[in-house]
């Protein structure tokens, strides 16, 4: 028997939170219920009030799930050896996720603007996704000697949620590549 064979499979709590993840991005935070997320994680729909009390703390583990992928992302990003290589690696990210982000918008910038218009305390949490994207690409260009770092970054990640928005808009995920590789070489332009 191999490993992954013996592997046991992941428990309901964490079967909930990535059937959430997948649906919420696929359909939307209001259009997707509890029960669609249940049967998606193979859970009976009544045992998801024993891990979640309320469907806001099903949303706000989905956002902490969303952050430990965006910080594991970063740390994966900040073994490359210059700021440059990191901050297109972060690009390449985006264009590697283009078909994902044509079919469904981002995965973070989607579910940020949907909370922003729903409840406001998810949405300061689910905020944080993006001002962690918006602090570490600053940090980047400061490590490049840039003095205008904060206002470059917000170029950066605007340029990356604005291809996503039109890539997701008009279904086209060559839109999605073209930009993060544009993003690439202006970055490769400043350094």
């Amino acid at each position: 028997m191999t490993h992954s064979e013996t592997r046991e499979r992941p428990g309901k709590e964490e079967r909930l939170v990535t059937s959430a993840r997948e649906l919420l991005h696929e359909q939307g935070v209001q259009c997707t219920t509890l029960a669609e997320i249940a049967e998606a994680a193979d859970v009976p729909p009544g045992n998801v009030y024993y891990y979640f009390k309320t469907r806001d703390d099903l949303l706000r583990a989905v956002i902490d799930s969303r952050a430990d992928n965006v910080r594991s992302l970063l740390a994966s990003l900040d073994r490359r050896a210059t700021p440059q290589a990191r901050l297109k690696g972060l690009a390449r990210a985006w264009a590697d996720s283009a078909e994902v982000v044509a079919a469904h918008g981002c995965p973070l910038g989607s579910l940020v603007s949907e909370l922003n218009k729903l409840d406001e305390s998810l949405a300061k949490d689910a905020s944080g996704l993006l001002r962690t994207l918006l602090d570490w690409a600053e940090s980047q260009f400061r490590e490049m000697g840039r003095r205008d770092a904060g206002d470059l970054a917000v170029t950066f990640i605007a340029g990356v949620q604005g291809a996503a928005l039109l890539a997701d808009t008009l279904s086209d995920a060559k839109l999605m590549t073209r930009e993060a590789r544009r993003l690439e070489r202006w970055v490769e332009s400043l350094g």
